[in-house]
């Protein structure tokens, strides 16, 4: 198994007698786009909140990068980089004037390092536009541009297309494929399960505080991947029947009276194929599911209490595995983050860099909206 940038131990977060997390224990492994499934509610905020500082566990254990005592897991904030919902800026600045207030508070060195963030999510030729001004895409993507500056190890990015429209959700799927091939750990929030499935490799799935499943998206494939489900009297003979008679050869024996075809057959034509061999069929399933329905299946059985173990999957359920790191992982360790709610990752103490102050135009105001509280 690789090694581990993120890992929870029975972590749980109490807002008076409200549990927003109730013991997750999670392992983020280095170099995987960790998709975290949840509906609106489930937990997903408060657990990127927990894991950049912005609020502390009331129980459990978080560790990071290795580190867990707080003097560590302060150093180890340093690298990381995030968007908690809603990005907040200055609105009367440009996206150049916004990311080069946040360089300067986090004494992050590079007179380039502005410049290189805004090339990176295509918003160099934005020049005076005020941030007031922007499309929503462009605001999430200066929102990227934020968390970028540093060269983070972690990217943690809480609901990252929600309210986009489809062009702009092309892009930042496209941006973050991009940001996974450089070697950068992410981790996405969402509940668009679709746009989930294209990007990450692996899973877990969230509900009303508790994490009920881990999974690697190769694994969760092979459990929806659609087959043919066969019952029947004697599963070694009918596999014989596949190959010989119908030249199949893309299956799975399950058990003494149990197949399941992968090969594109039809359903008749193999019970008439089984049926002249003497074998009897007492059952024949399509089987197969998307991501959503997956997801559907495994809030339903919490709800009725069949997961009784956060960590127990639905029937059939796949198990977890540990995608392997790339072969260049960074190990660059990103200057501390800001300690405002303009920032967009989490809080450390630093001291910034002697550099000259910055003067923000005469019109800037303070950011609208600072980060929400628990979603």
């Amino acid at each position: 198994m690789s090694e581990a940038v993120l890992r929870t131990t029975q972590l749980t977060k109490l807002y008076g007698a409200q549990r927003a997390l109730d013991g997750v224990s999670l392992t983020l492994p280095r170099g995987a786009v960790y998709g975290l499934v949840g509906q609106n509610g489930a937990g997903k905020t408060t657990l990127i909140r927990q894991v950049t500082g912005l609020s502390a566990p009331t129980q459990g254990q978080l560790e990071l990068f290795g580190e867990h005592t707080t003097t560590g897991l302060r150093q180890a904030r340093r690298r990381l980089g995030c968007t908690i919902e809603t990005p907040a800026f200055y609105p009367n600045l440009s996206a150049a004037d916004n990311l080069e207030c946040l360089r300067r508070q986090r004494g992050i060195p590079g007179g380039q390092v502005v410049a290189n963030a805004l090339q990176q999510v295509n918003l160099a030729g934005t020049g005076s536009k005020r941030f007031r001004d922007f499309s929503l895409g462009m605001k999430q993507r200066l929102g990227l541009a934020a968390a970028l500056m540093g060269n983070p190890d972690l990217l943690l990015l809480d609901e990252p297309i929600n309210g986009l429209d489809p062009m702009g959700i092309v892009e930042i799927r496209e941006f973050i494929k991009q940001l996974a091939a450089s070697g950068i750990t992410i981790l996405i929030s969402s509940h668009i399960l679709s746009e989930l499935a294209q990007v990450a490799t692996c899973y877990g799935f969230i509900h009303r505080g508790r994490l009920l499943l881990e999974t690697s998206a190769a694994a969760l494939a092979e459990h929806s991947r659609s087959s043919l489900r066969v019952l029947v009297s004697d599963a070694a003979q009918a596999a014989l029947v596949l190959e010989r008679s119908l030249g199949v050869h893309d299956y799975q024996v399950l058990a003494a009276n149990e197949l399941r075809v992968y090969a594109a057959v039809e359903p008749g034509l193999l019970s008439q194929a089984l049926f002249a061999a003497g074998i009897t069929i007492t059952g024949l399933e399509q089987t197969g599911a998307s991501l959503e329905d997956f997801f559907s299946t495994l809030i339903a059985q919490a709800d009725q209490g069949l997961l009784p173990t956060p960590g127990t999957a639905p029937s059939a359920a796949p198990a977890y595995a540990a995608p392997a790191a790339p072969n260049a992982a960074p190990a660059y360790a990103a200057p501390a983050a800001p300690s405002t709610a303009t920032a967009s990752t989490a809080p450390a103490s630093v001291t910034p860099t002697a550099s000259a102050p910055y003067a923000a135009p005469v019109s800037a105001k303070p950011p609208q909206q600072g980060i929400n509280q628990q979603q």
